[in-house]
């Protein structure tokens, strides 16, 4: 019977003492944000997650009533950045934008990181992106099969850049020298812009990157686009073929940026950061920046922390089977 009497005070204490932090927790989010957020970039300033986390940044930052500043940390095909956002307090004050790559491919590109998907929180998808692959405006082919025959005669000859090992762009490389059956060298830089520059210089022979990147030097003509790994042309880019076009179908890069806070976020602190990561994307000049970029938002039902968290266990086994069987 005393056994029994302790056992009850036990438990009534513990349930006081849950109450009094789920209060506590409540009331943390209820004031959540008191000051300034940091938005953590895997990336150089300048590339496809830059760009679109600028844009949903400022717009995030007026729906909380706090800015939402951008940190650039490159380096690693974005397991730097991504380290330090799992270390951050789990406090909802620091978040970042993964893609594809780092957020998914990485872990089989880096094996020994010091985070798992499981240390991340989703908040919600902001974008989907299409790859673009572009040459350099003086290269010798016109078309994506010129290319494939140029390149079958000259192995290992051309290089391409892309925004580092891990990154979404190294994945559209892979997929579309893969897709070609091609010998080319990749190049890893710190971020997309660097690489783009490189090709517009002349420094090597073309780019993988996301249109959102890529649109406005190929509108300028200071690369030349090759094809876009997507089943209809972009409205920014209509000359442009599909992979489907240049009788290339097997090359598919339709990619996706979203929000994660480190594991442990309170959830009630994730649905204000969601409800303000849709308001963001939803907002008219994210619409028009994203039209501009070739980018997409989300469609409504694609917005929820659970869509992100199984896009990333899907493409975790997508890029695994495609970075270690295809080698």
């Amino acid at each position: 019977m005393k056994k029994t009497r302790q056992k009850n005070k036990l438990l009534a204490r513990l349930a006081v003492a849950l109450a009094v932090l789920s209060f506590a927790t409540a009331a943390h989010a209820q004031d959540f944000p008191k000051h300034p957020l940091t938005m953590i970039v895997p990336f150089a300033a300048g590339g496809t997650s830059d760009v679109i986390a600028r844009a949903v940044a400022e717009e995030m930052g007026k729906a909380l009533g706090q800015p939402v500043v951008i940190e650039n940390v490159a380096g690693a095909g974005g397991s730097t950045a991504l380290a330090r956002a799992a270390r951050a307090d789990a406090d909802g004050y620091t978040i970042a934008i993964g893609n594809a790559g780092t957020s998914a491919a990485t872990y089989t590109i880096y094996p020994k990181l010091p985070f798992t998907p499981d240390s991340f929180a989703p908040i919600a998808m902001v974008a989907k992106t299409f790859g673009v692959v572009a040459l350099r405006k003086d290269f010798p082919a016109k078309n994506l099969q010129e290319f494939i025959a140029y390149a079958k005669n000259n192995p290992g000859k051309i290089n391409f850049g892309h925004a580092g090992i891990g990154s979404s762009n190294f994945l559209i490389c892979k997929s579309f020298v893969q897709a070609a059956g091609i010998d080319v060298t990749l190049v890893g830089y710190r971020g997309a812009a660097p690489a783009l520059t490189d090709a517009i210089g002349g420094q090597i022979d073309g780019v993988c990157d996301a249109a959102a990147s890529v649109s406005q030097a190929i509108d300028d003509k200071l690369v030349r686009g090759l094809v876009v790994g997507s089943t209809v042309r972009l409205a920014t880019l209509p000359d442009l073929p599909t992979s489907a076009e240049a009788s290339l179908p097997e090359f598919e890069a339709q990619g996706w940026n979203g929000l994660f806070a480190p594991k442990g976020t309170p959830p009630a602190i994730i649905e204000k950061l969601n409800a303000a990561a849709k308001t963001a994307v939803e907002s008219e000049p994210v619409k028009k920046r994203f039209y501009d970029l070739s980018t997409v938002a989300p469609d409504a039902n694609e917005h929820t922390p659970d869509v992100l968290g199984q896009l990333v266990t899907r493409d975790v086994e997508k890029y695994r089977k495609l970075l270690e069987e295809k080698k």
